[in-house]
């Protein structure tokens, strides 16, 4: 871990937090920050269509709890040797404490073992904090959709490439050491 990392990071930043698989079990919790996160939130019938895609293969979904509690998810979709981010949110009172980080890099780990060679997302246009961690990861804009979100907002389409090789798995290793590899 850098420096500048370690510097930034705030006291208890990412103890505690355990990943684990998106369940059927925990789609009340996940709605209650998905409410918070998003104008047009998913719905409880989506998440567990994901969660069943994710059960053959096609999909990536996960949880982290600290002390026991959910406090944020994440999950992708693997087409074709690329990965892409299809959500990732923490609850309110978790943001800027290292949750999305680690969920951000066990998500690309994922890839990693998937033999995807690339990571992909949208966000906000106005979500400049998301967009600093994505950059952290190695993500840089590549273009703009056009009221995407709400047929309201543009989002910034972001890529990442090259995650197989060495040098990106070890910024991933820098990043976020707790995470799966």
């Amino acid at each position: 871990m850098s420096v500048l990392s370690r510097l930034l990071r705030r006291p208890g930043e990412d103890a505690g937090i355990v990943i684990e698989p998106m369940r059927r079990r925990d789609v009340p919790a996940i709605m209650e920050i998905e409410q918070v996160s998003y104008p047009k939130p998913w719905t409880p019938n989506v998440f567990q269509s994901e969660i069943e895609l994710s059960r053959r293969g096609e999909r990536h979904y996960l949880v982290a709890r600290r002390d026991t509690r959910l406090v944020g998810y994440a999950g992708a979709m693997f087409v074709v040797g690329d990965a892409h981010v299809t959500n990732i949110a923490a609850a309110p009172h978790q943001r800027r404490t290292g949750v999305a980080t680690r969920l951000l890099a066990e998500l690309a780990w994922e890839a990693i073992r998937r033999d995807c060679q690339a990571l992909t997302l949208e966000v906000r246009a106005s979500n400049t904090g998301a967009q600093a961690l994505y950059r952290e990861f190695g993500f840089a804009p590549v273009g703009i959709r056009q009221k995407y979100y709400e047929n309201v907002e543009d989002a910034i389409v972001m890529w990442c490439h090259d995650i197989a090789e060495a040098p990106y798995r070890a910024r991933l290793a820098e990043l976020c050491p707790e995470a799966a590899r």
